[in-house]
């Protein structure tokens, strides 16, 4: 008498789940997936992950390999990451094509574009070596903003520059450094990120991608140009801040002469695809310079943030990269002295004159 045997999906491999029903539910929802896609169940294994609570796997298939986004929705909302992917495949930029997603369980898999970021790649010694590669990052750039148009995506507006910005005292100054944020302190900062917000809202708003810069971007297939992740935070917003991503990266610094090099390239090129970055280029910089003081004041907070709550401590390492750039623009400009003093007292820094962008 032959015994009947029950049909089980095969097992997936070492991959660490919160508890066993979301495993349980992957391992169902990629056992229906691979024969369409010709998956190798049992190749699945780490990709990367981010500072967010989405994970990312890469699985092989008959055809080369696919990468599995895990996104458990109780925490996570891939709804922006899908409409962003469209407009920028639509825009003829490089990025992850949908191939199928469970939406109520947060699973989705996506052509794979790679191994190899473009951080992996660069030359940290010699910026000139980098050039081709960070033209090819504006090209990408340029062609996702010239797809612009307003009321797509989420605007950038003063309210969400406001709340960005104060991630800085309530994270990195209160819960990291112990400050307390009231009377002189809280004053200095209001003041300062009133001019901020001013400065940044002065300039026409793009499609911004919001985290661009060269970890988020992958060299892909020889030819192709660069491919785009992690943009599901893209926002309608000023022009000034996906530049001031890419060249004041929050893991990697260049000499200021390389910064305006590229800085420069992007500016002529976008000028002459009609994109509104004025016909000065000096204004424009400054503008780089506002945004980029916003950008960082925010990752630091974020950074503190990402330790202190989620237990990630890798990441506040890079904060002496962020300290450096806030000082550096507080310098340049009178209205951001206050500032300036501000951040030296809290990071105990001598007081100095002729402090320099450099490297850090």
């Amino acid at each position: 008498m032959t015994q009947a045997h029950t049909v089980q999906s095969p097992p997936i491999p070492a991959v660490v789940w919160p508890h066993a029903q979301r495993a349980a539910d992957f391992s169902a929802w990629l056992t229906h997936l691979a024969p369409a896609h010709g998956l190798r169940i049992e190749s699945v294994r780490s990709a990367s992950a981010d500072a967010s609570f989405r994970r990312y796997f890469r699985v092989d298939g008959a055809q080369g390999s696919f990468i599995i986004m895990d996104a458990p929705p109780d925490k996570e909302d891939c709804r922006p990451f899908v409409k962003v992917a469209r407009l920028m495949a639509e825009a003829h930029v490089q990025v992850p094509q949908v191939l199928a997603w469970d939406e109520a369980k947060g699973f989705m898999l996506l052509t794979d574009l790679g191994a190899q970021t473009m951080m992996q790649v660069i030359d940290r010694e010699k910026p000139e070596a980098n050039q081709g590669l960070y033209l090819q990052a504006v090209d990408a750039l340029i062609a996702w903003q010239t797809a612009s148009s307003p009321d797509v995506l989420p605007p950038y507006d003063e309210a969400l520059l406001r709340r960005e910005l104060e991630l800085f005292p309530e994270w990195y100054l209160t819960r990291h450094r112990g400050v307390a944020v009231e009377g002189d302190v809280r004053r200095t900062l209001d003041e300062a990120f009133k001019c901020i917000v001013e400065r940044n809202l002065a300039w026409p708003s793009v499609y911004v991608h919001r985290d661009f810069m060269p970890r988020n971007l992958m060299v892909a297939m020889p030819g192709a140009g660069l491919g785009v992740l992690d943009f599901q935070d893209a926002v309608y917003g000023p022009i000034t801040y996906d530049i001031a991503s890419l060249m004041r990266d929050a893991f990697l610094s260049w000499d200021e002469d390389f910064c305006l090099d590229i800085t420069i390239r992007y500016w002529d090129k976008a000028r002459k695809a009609g994109l509104p970055v004025g016909d000065d280029f000096g204004e424009f910089y400054r503008g780089v310079e506002w945004m980029g003081l916003q950008r960082h004041l925010k990752v630091a907070g974020i950074f503190a943030r990402i330790t202190l709550r989620d237990g990630k401590p890798q990441y506040l390492a890079d904060t002496p990269r962020f300290i450096h750039y806030i000082r550096a623009t507080c310098e340049r400009y009178r209205e951001l002295k206050p500032l300036l003093r501000l951040i030296e007292r809290v990071e105990g820094i001598e007081l100095a004159n002729g402090y320099a962008f450099g490297r850090i």
